[in-house]
Order: structure tokens, then sequence, then C-alpha cells
């Protein structure tokens, strides 16, 4: 299979406008024939904890409705991020269109001591299971504590993928932890993050996929758009910018 992580920049608190800017690449990853594509933490809102509460919704909101559409037509996954109202609270979601199925959502199960002024923990795992690869999925800080990602494994995971909004000094975090969690668990391990600024913050985009040995096999640069592709067969990886494209 293939699995295409997106990184875009996010209009602040501009739904309307982002969800247009994730067909655009919705559309390329159709056409580079993708089984799944994930975007980075809080990608329809952008990540901006102090407008959650104003812009929370749950995965029945109808300006998703496109993306079950377009996962229906064109047997794509897709995850998008979003904050998501609950009777206890604000939680970070991730809503996954599958093709020709009830749409659900991750929750961020573990929160960064900054955020949990805004949001709740979710308490589940999810793990998607897709032309027989089981997808763990993760949501930034969290992907950097160990027993998460161990957790992942010991439910079947042998992907794991993170949607992140991160600046240098949390790349840098996760370009020290996701090789050792790569190797460790002899999982690959595919990150999906921003550009642009975020809250108090610049994005540092550095997308990237590890292989099952922890070496890096694909990686984006700081500034601009694009998607990253990792072929599960070929163990191959390439990215992607608008109609440009280039072999890793």
């Amino acid at each position: 299979m293939k699995i295409c992580v997106a990184q875009i920049r996010s209009e602040k608190g501009n739904i309307k406008a982002n969800i247009q800017n994730h067909l655009k690449w919705i559309e390329l990853a159709v056409s580079e024939k993708t089984d799944m594509i994930v975007f980075p933490e809080l990608s329809l809102s952008g990540y901006e904890p102090e407008l959650a509460k104003d812009l929370a919704t749950d995965q029945n909101d109808e300006r998703l409705n496109v993306f079950q559409d377009i996962s229906d037509a064109n047997k794509i996954a897709i995850g998008v991020g979003l904050p998501i109202q609950s009777e206890v609270g604000i939680l970070i979601g991730m809503v996954i269109f599958q093709p020709n199925q009830p749409r659900q959502t991750y929750f961020k199960q573990i929160l960064h001591p900054d955020e949990k002024p805004y949001f709740v923990e979710g308490s589940e795992h999810t793990i998607l299971s897709i032309k027989d690869r089981n997808i763990a999925l993760a949501i930034c800080y969290e992907s950097l504590q160990p027993q998460h990602a161990k957790y992942a494994r010991q439910m079947g995971a042998d992907i794991y993928l993170a949607s992140v909004a991160k600046s240098q000094t949390g790349i840098d975090k996760a370009y020290e932890h996701f090789p050792k969690i790569a190797e460790q668990h002899s999982i690959p391990v595919l990150m999906a993050n921003c550009i642009g600024f975020c809250d108090n913050y610049l994005s540092a985009g550095q997308t990237s996929i590890w292989d099952t040995k922890g070496i890096i096999c694909g990686q984006m640069d700081s500034q601009g758009e694009g998607l990253l592709i990792y072929d599960t067969v070929s163990k191959t990886t390439r990215s992607v910018k608008e109609t440009k494209e280039s072999k890793m």
C-alpha cells in the first residue's frame, strides 16, 4: 500500500479555507494512487489552542462530508485534524474517513502541559487496518512518549503514524526519538508536520519517514507544502510538490 503524509500551511481559524487546501492535496494523493493521506495536528483549524473553544465541532459536521465523498469515490482513507467538542470538554481529534465505512475520530491521549487549560485527554488507541497493514495513530506530544508506541506495537500495529505541529525544538526531539522507536519496534514511523505560524511559534515542517531500522528514508524541507509518500511493498519514499516530484 501507499501511505501519504501531507505537509501544509493552515490558515488560522479558517476551517472553510483550510478544507479547500486539504482538497487540493487529497486530489494530488489520489492521482498518485495512494491508499491513505494524513494531515498535521489540528490541520483544519490550525494549531490554535485559544481558538479551540469557538472552533470545536464533531465528526459529523456537514462541512466534512466532502472528505467522505472523496474517500468513497477514490478508495482512499483520509485523516484530518480538528478540535472536537464532547460532554467532558474539547479534545484534539483526528477524524478518519474510510471508503464506505462510518467515520471515526482518534483523540490525543497524552497532552502537553501547555494544552491542558484548553483540552481534555482521550483514552483509547486507534489502529486502522488497511490492505493488511495495521496503522497506529499518534498526535504530536504523545508520540514522543515511549509508552505510546510500545502499547500500539503490543496491539499489533506495524506502522506508526504521527500527526504533529512542531517547532524546530520539537522537530529536534522527534529526530532523536523516532529513529529509536522505529528500530526498537521494527516499525516504520511516519510524521506529518505543518509549516507557518501556529499559536505562538513557527512550525518547522521537515515532515519525515523512518524505516524499520530507524534510518530516515524521506524528508521534506522546512518551508514548502507537499506530500511524502511511503510504499510499504517496495519500502521506497518519494516527495511530491504540486506537479513536481522527486525520487528520494
